[in-house]
């Protein structure tokens, strides 16, 4: 062989190898490769037929693959001269019938078993009694509405081991609802609703973010959702949701722009503004927007506009700067 046909064969030995160790270290700390542990029953329906396709797929990889070298290595000209032809390979009709039937085959196995997995993703467990929730997204934060009438903002709850189905809304822009552990995407699309459902099955914060490009500051617009013991549960959406609620307001909702302490940073600083204390003034740019502000509290009712004024006022507001 050649030497530079051999160095070339030896390169590509040593790339292939190279992705496939890499590939693998990435699978065993899932590096993007992978879905991330599922904690409820839909989602693990996800993981499955992901982790079907994913086995048909890298086995026809390795099969190509090797094939490849095989014939490349097989059919090398040799010493042969470039000018000559080499042996001529005629076609093999129990191969071409194999080659042909068997993605077919693979086709229909993976057809029929999203097909089967797929009511259990689509339909909650009958006879489940779900929490129903109403998840409203906004430019750029979600905000909850549970059903004794409490509302929190990015951080939901809901108790561990119970069925929630999720009303999807939006009053302004196309947004996705995705929390990876507890399921698939649903869009929050204005003028429709849509559901999903989740049941999360051990106590603890399972993160997301809105997958739609959805304005300037999409990717700010983060969301969790807090599994918990239904005593915690309820102690949350009785007590703790309206006590926080204007901290949560400004830190899910003008912190993203403004800043955690109002100094500033995609909009103006705020700390030394003295509309924060003019509930009048704070409650028009809210649900008015301003300029490139979207009107973020366009459907925030008027015992939010106090909770954040009460909040602001206190908390981030440093006095006006003195003219000079």
């Amino acid at each position: 062989m050649p030497t530079r046909v051999r160095r070339k064969l030896l390169s590509l030995l040593v790339a292939s190898v190279s992705v496939l160790v890499t590939a693998g270290a990435a699978v065993a700390a899932n590096g993007g490769f992978t879905p991330e542990a599922p904690h409820s029953p839909n989602a693990a329906r996800i993981s499955s037929a992901y982790y079907l396709i994913l086995g048909f797929t890298a086995f026809i990889f390795v099969v190509v693959e090797t094939l490849l070298v095989v014939f490349v290595w097989r059919y090398r000209s040799r010493s042969r001269d470039r000018t000559v032809e080499g042996a001529q390979v005629h076609g093999h009709t129990r191969l071409e019938l194999i080659w042909t039937a068997g993605p077919v085959v693979i086709l229909a196995v993976i057809a029929s078993f999203v097909f089967y997995k797929l009511p259990g993703i689509a339909n909650a467990p009958a006879a489940s009694n779900p929490l129903r929730i109403t998840v409203e997204g906004h430019q750029f934060y979600w905000q909850f509405d549970y059903p004794n009438g409490a509302r929190s903002i990015n951080e939901l709850h809901v108790p561990v081991g119970r069925v929630v189905d999720l009303r999807v809304v939006s009053p302004d822009v196309i947004h996705s609802w995705w929390i990876p552990q507890l399921g698939g995407k649903v869009q929050a699309i204005p003028g429709r609703t849509n559901h999903i459902w989740f049941k999360a099955d051990r106590a603890g914060t399972y993160e997301g973010q809105c997958a739609e490009l959805c304005g300037p500051y999409h990717e700010a617009m983060r969301a969790s959702v807090v599994a918990e013991p239904e005593q915690d549960y309820r102690a949350f959406i009785t007590r703790t949701a309206a006590q926080t609620l204007g901290k949560q307001e400004f830190e899910g909702v003008c912190a993203t722009c403004h800043g955690m302490q109002g100094q500033g940073g995609y909009g103006p600083a705020l700390a030394t503004n003295p509309i924060l204390t003019q509930k009048a003034g704070l409650a028009a740019i809210v649900r008015n927007g301003r300029l490139r502000m979207p009107p973020v509290g366009d459907t925030w009712t008027q015992a939010q506009i106090d909770a954040l004024a009460a909040y602001v006022s206190k908390n981030v507001y440093k006095g006006a700067t003195s003219g000079g």
